[in-house]
């Protein structure tokens, strides 16, 4: 297999280019995953997306089937239930019980459970937002690598949104184990500037909700076509659960309750369910949802096969490195 980037990332999981597909609640299934992996590049499959674990445990078989030997993953969401039910821990069980190699948390600290994972032999990356206690954190806990998100990224930010390229040079020089940096990144240009602040290697989720393997409607992926960098927004502030999400309809409504005072988070809640994201990626009808996007939609600029893509990248960063070296004359 050609490999044209050598990183400590690209070594972590035998893929052939230092880029991330990172988890996307609802869309992250076998079938884009295992894309994901034939094109070269590691996936991982959102667990919160299956209807419980006997699922899961025979979309990671699918996954294995569909990817054709490569690399894949599964990304586990560590959170507390509103009723206060475990959830996390038969998840764990099932990636452990079925063989999954990469684990990629989110969310909340993974201690109580990070050991387990890496005692099972698993390759376990932690996702964390751009503030510099959470990246060393990380590293602390026995992390293999962590994921930096900037303030451009689609989902989950942090409460204190750092930008990108700030996060992603802070955290080169925060920490040891490889790093990973995501937000606003789409293009083999940014994957360069990335490795050039001294990330091993990038994420990307919004970019490829365009690709043909993505289940979503056609409808929405035209809409991604069509979003330019200033079509999306932050909100649920109020909560400190801050989102970047598409801007629509369904959002300026969630971000006029959020401006009430006090701010009534019950009356909140039923808008932001993930059921209602769902419905919208099913129909189409993007304007009556909340559909975290980031702002590298402006890159999502046409519907295609993910392979092509990823050919995309790769090229572009090829030109990109061919650039920076004309420019450096040493003496």
């Amino acid at each position: 297999m050609n490999k044209p980037f050598k990183t400590r990332i690209t070594d972590l999981y035998g893929i052939r280019l230092p880029i991330i597909a990172s988890g996307l609640m609802w869309l992250a299934d076998p079938v884009y995953v295992a894309a994901v992996a034939r094109a070269g590049l590691i996936g991982f499959m959102t667990a919160a997306s299956f209807p419980n674990v006997e699922a899961l445990r025979a979309g990671i078989r699918r996954c294995r089937e569909l990817s054709e030997g490569k690399p894949f993953g599964v990304n586990i969401m560590i959170r507390i239930s509103r009723d206060g039910t475990d959830r996390v821990t038969p998840l764990i069980d099932a990636v452990i019980e079925e063989g999954v190699k990469f684990v990629e948390t989110a969310g909340n600290n993974p201690e109580a459970y990070i050991r387990r994972l890496k005692d099972a032999g698993i390759i376990v990356v932690h996702k964390v937002p751009g503030v510099m206690r959470y990246v060393k954190k990380a590293e602390s806990l026995g992390a293999d690598a962590v994921i930096v998100i900037g303030a451009e990224a689609g989902g989950h930010p942090g409460v204190e949104p750092v930008g990108t390229m700030v996060a992603a040079a802070a955290a080169a020089r925060a920490v040891k184990i490889p790093l990973i940096v995501a937000g606003g990144i789409g293009t083999g240009e940014q994957l360069v500037a990335a490795l050039a602040l001294g990330a091993d290697g990038i994420a990307m989720g919004t970019r490829f909700l365009v690709s043909e393997e993505i289940w979503a409607h056609r409808q929405y992926k035209e809409r991604l076509v069509a979003a330019g960098e200033a079509d999306t927004t932050l909100l649920l502030q109020s909560m400190r659960n801050t989102q970047r999400a598409l801007k629509t309809g369904h959002v300026a409504m969630i971000q006029q309750l959020e401006q009430q005072q006090p701010v009534n988070n019950e009356s909140i809640l039923p808008h932001i369910m993930g059921t209602v994201g769902r419905k919208a990626y099913e129909t189409g009808d993007v304007e009556k949802a909340m559909l975290s996007c980031g702002q590298g939609v402006v890159f999502a600029d046409k519907i295609e096969p993910l392979a092509a893509i990823v050919d995309r990248i790769e090229a572009e960063a090829r030109v990109a490195i061919g650039r920076l070296n004309t420019l450096y004359r040493p003496g």
